[in-house]
């Protein structure tokens, strides 16, 4: 199993924009073949910070997402909404 935490930096008055964005884009990548979970959650500290919690069946099942026309199109228009690049760290299970 494959887990992506990607941690994402929105400008505070654009979290409308791209929870919006964001629910097409989970509501599209839940149905694709390999995947598990695929969810947004807000930092209660810093709620400028989205966490996106994916998990896969394996890594081609990523790179298929990553490259799908839905994933191309919509995390472009998430990003004008973001303060800086997203942190994305792609793990495997180990224990």
């Amino acid at each position: 199993m494959i887990k992506v935490i990607a941690k994402n930096f929105a400008k505070g008055d654009k979290i409308d924009k791209i929870l919006e964005l964001a629910k097409e884009l989970i509501e599209t990548t839940i149905k694709e073949e390999g995947c598990i979970k695929y969810e947004m959650y807000q930092n209660l500290k810093s709620p400028d910070q989205l966490i996106m919690v994916e998990e896969w069946e394996t890594i081609e099942n990523l790179d298929k997402h990553m490259a799908s026309e839905h994933f191309k199109r919509i995390v472009p228009q998430m990003s004008v909404y973001m303060d800086k690049k997203p942190e994305m760290n792609v793990c495997k299970k180990v224990i």
